[in-house]
């Protein structure tokens, strides 16, 4: 299978990485970057081909767009008469419908869309998948496989994007939103911020290996939590402070301005 990324930045560039370190020949996978010198630099770090998009898409199983929301429909109106039928398009754009993307993709290619985040940056991404009208089950397979070499992955209809948007796509913000007050907290306590760092980036990475043994959080949480001890005491301020009810207002923000968007 042939594989062409069309902009290799953060998220083409990171689907890119994980294809090659979960064993993809650097032979099969063809890169269309514009800029002459970052085609070298890809060419020099991982041994792919590098390509103008006509030719990088003619010789493609697999498209995938790493491209701007706003330059979605443009590539796919330059590449259509280079896009061979069974071709998969994959669009990492957020906003971009599939209703968007099919009509410029000519009869016989299948769109899929995908809503990944950040994480993929270092293999530990979390990809919702979803295929057009036109896309064959083989093809949304496909996207999550591809997904996959950079972390977890879930299928899902499209009506659901918005939704997955405002969980997983915006979520790393809030953690890193969340990491960013609780190491202040531990400076106002009288800890260095050195320290308080090392505390809250561990004390995430720890909970979040434990949250993945499938155990409940409610149940986690009780866990930690001694009845009328310092937990308790904390836990009681944030719920005094509406730290549920601001959650469910952050994620409705967002699942509303991601219908917007698209």
């Amino acid at each position: 299978m042939t594989i062409a990324i069309i902009g290799a930045g953060n998220m083409g560039g990171a689907v890119l990485a994980g294809l090659l370190e979960a064993g993809h020949a650097p032979e099969s996978v063809i890169v269309v970057e514009a800029r002459e010198e970052q085609a070298a630099a890809l060419r020099e770090k991982h041994g792919v081909r590098t390509l103008p998009a006509p030719e990088a898409v003619a010789e493609a199983d697999i498209v995938v767009l790493g491209v701007k929301p706003y330059g979605v429909v443009p590539v796919l109106e330059s590449i259509a008469s280079s896009l061979r039928q069974g071709t998969t398009v994959v669009s990492l754009a957020a906003g971009v419908p599939t209703s968007a993307m099919e009509p410029a993709v000519p009869d016989g290619v299948s769109v899929v869309r995908v809503m990944p985040n950040t994480p993929a940056l270092v293999g530990e991404g979390m990809s919702a998948v979803a295929g057009g009208a036109k896309a064959t089950p083989d093809a949304v397979a496909a996207a999550a496989d591809l997904m996959g070499a950079v972390g977890k992955v879930v299928t899902v209809p499209e009506s659901q994007i918005d939704a997955v948007t405002a969980i997983s796509g915006s979520g790393p913000a809030y953690v890193f939103m969340i990491a960013e007050a609780w190491i202040e907290a531990g400076v106002h306590l009288g800890l260095t911020r050195d320290d308080a760092t090392t505390l809250v980036i561990q004390t995430l990475a720890g909970s979040a290996e434990l949250l993945k043994s499938g155990t409940h959080p409610a149940i986690l949480r009780e866990q930690v939590t001694s009845p009328g001890g310092t937990t308790a005491a904390a836990l009681g301020a944030l719920e005094q402070n509406g730290l549920r009810a601001s959650f469910l207002e952050a994620t409705r923000a967002a699942y509303v301005r991601s219908k917007e968007l698209s």
